[in-house]
């Protein structure tokens, strides 16, 4: 007897993740590119149409090929093979309640490990390379006061692109102190507070801010009136980022998305010496060991600490060099005349013709 795999499909989507996990609608999405891409691959090693394949065909032998396939003929990095991988685990955990039956292949399943990556150093921007993107905006272009609104609030928050796509005008707060609601991973709100100078961007974006449809909520719009989406942000961020290049030079040699300003806010707020666990909070981190990462990666602050450290001390001695003698010495056999017998000499010395030294 086997199990239809479509079987488990609809609840694992419908009903385990968004109600039982309360994954948010990014991370269900992740998750069926990943399945999607893994019935794919199985139907055509097992020549089975997709629609007919069984749990029972998804062995290791499969999902190991799937994972090897992801990597070197999709070309995707180790860190995406993993986040493939951790999708096939959740979707295992999910059968194996439900069937108990194929517990033992589920197990196998999810006891594949995931691959050990490198660890990268995070890129982020100097004070002047955040200033040369910010004053790349020109003011009179179609959409420049949304995008000086939009990169004042990226750095101003630290927020994930994600957090500030879905960004309603309700999430912003003028009463008292100015702030802004951000609602990040595992539906955790958290408040951040505005600069003057983001308020200021912000009251002129909304005055000439202008919607499709006159119900959207979304804070930021694009070029149509719609809500503007993550690659919508990631082309903006790229364009004024090429755009200030010739104001600061050393941006040719960063790749910089909108993530990267979230981590220059992080910098930033440590460089100024506020305290690593009010920057976790600020950034809305789940675990206060990501935000050390920080901290491993400040050339700047790693050069105070160790001014802070005094070298040892070092007695300066004399240098050893060769006494005389053995100088001398090493002279002796590169002189010619300890190598051969001169011409000159022979003619002076006629006891010397027998001699046949070259």
């Amino acid at each position: 007897m086997t199990h239809s795999l479509a079987n488990f499909m609809k609840r694992f989507f419908s009903h385990y993740l968004p109600v039982q996990k309360g994954l948010s609608a990014n991370t269900i999405t992740a998750y069926r590119d990943a399945i999607k891409l893994l019935l794919c691959y199985a139907a055509d090693t097992v020549r089975k149409p997709l629609d007919k394949l069984a749990v029972e065909d998804m062995t290791e032998k499969v999902v190991l090929g799937f994972l090897d396939y992801v990597q070197e003929v999709r070309t995707c990095s180790a860190r995406t093979r993993n986040a493939r991988l951790a999708a096939i685990h959740s979707l295992f955990a999910f059968i194996a309640r439900e069937e108990p039956a194929l517990l033992a292949q589920c197990q196998t399943i999810r006891a594949i490990p995931l691959k050990r990556t490198e660890h990268r150093t995070l890129d982020y921007l100097e004070e002047n390379e955040m200033q040369a993107i910010l004053d790349s905006v020109e003011i009179n272009s179609r959409t420049a006061i949304r995008d000086q609104a939009l990169f004042l609030l990226l750095y101003n928050t630290g927020a994930r692109v994600s957090e500030i796509v879905e960004l309603k005008l309700c999430d912003l707060r003028w009463d008292g102190i100015a702030q802004v609601d951000l609602l990040g991973k595992g539906s955790k709100h958290r408040a951040c507070p505005l600069w003057p100078e983001t308020v200021a961007a912000l009251r002129t974006y909304l005055k000439q801010r202008t919607a499709k449809q006159p119900a959207t909520e979304y804070l930021f719009l694009n070029a149509n009136g719609v809500a503007i989406t993550r690659f919508g942000i990631r082309y903006i961020t790229a364009k004024y980022t090429a755009a200030g290049q010739h104001r600061c030079p050393s941006l040719k040699t960063k790749n910089v998305s909108p993530h990267t300003i979230r981590h220059t806010t992080a910098m930033h707020l440590l460089r100024s010496g506020n305290d690593v666990n009010m920057v976790s909070y600020w950034l809305g981190h789940v675990d206060i060991n990501t935000t050390h990462i920080y901290l491993e990666i400040d050339m700047e602050m790693k050069r105070k600490m160790l001014e802070k450290t005094d070298a040892p001390i070092i007695n300066k001695k004399t240098a050893w060099s060769k006494p005389d003698v053995l100088q001398w010495l090493n002279t002796l056999g590169k002189a010619p005349e300890l190598c051969a017998v001169t011409r000159e000499k022979i003619k002076d010395n006629p006891q010397t013709k027998e001699l046949h030294f070259t």
